[in-house]
C-alpha cells in the first residue's frame, strides 16, 4: 500500500518565500520616494504654520523677532504670549533643520527648510538666492516676507 502525501515540499516552500521576499523588497524601495515627498510636504506646511505665528507676533510687537536660531525663535514666540506653545521641528532633525533670519529693521524675514527632493514643485514658487544671510538656493525652500 502506498501512502499519498499531500502538502508542499520544502523546495516549493523556499521558492514561495523567496518570491514573496523579493516582491516586498521591491515595494519598499518604490515607497522610499513617496516617504521623502511626504516629509517635504510637511516641511512646507511647517514653514507656513511658523509664518502664521510670526504674523501674530508682528501684530503684537510691531516687529519680527531678531533670534537667529530655531530654538531661540521658539522661545521668543512662546514667551510673547500669543498662543504659541511650540513651533515645528524638521521630521529628520538634526540631519535637516529649519532656519530663520530677520532683516536689520525687523520688518522682514525669511524662513528656510532644505527639501530632500530637488525636483519638488514647491521649489518653483519659493525665494532663491541669498536673503538676510541665508542661502536659499535649491533644494532649499524659502519663504520671505
Amino acid at each position: 500500500m502506498k501512502k499519498a502525501f499531500t502538502g508542499f515540499t520544502l523546495i516549493e516552500l523556499l521558492v514561495v518565500i523567496t518570491v514573496i521576499g523579493l516582491l516586498s523588497a521591491m515595494v519598499l524601495v518604490g515607497l522610499s520616494g513617496v516617504r521623502a515627498q511626504g516629509r517635504d510636504t510637511r516641511r512646507v506646511a511647517d514653514l507656513r504654520n511658523t509664518q502664521n505665528a510670526l504674523e501674530i507676533y508682528f501684530n503684537k510687537e510691531n516687529a519680527y523677532p531678531t533670534q537667529a536660531d530655531w530654538v531661540s525663535l521658539e522661545t521668543e514666540l512662546v514667551s510673547a504670549d500669543i498662543g504659541v506653545k511650540r513651533i515645528p521641528r524638521d521630521p529628520l532633525s538634526p540631519r535637516y533643520t529649519y532656519e530663520y533670519s530677520a532683516s536689520a529693521d525687523r520688518l522682514h524675514y525669511v524662513l528656510k527648510a532644505t527639501l530632500e527632493g530637488a525636483d519638488n514643485s514647491a521649489l518653483r514658487d519659493d525665494v532663491d538666492g541669498s536673503v538676510y544671510g541665508l542661502d536659499c538656493a535649491d533644494p532649499s525652500y524659502c519663504i520671505e516676507l
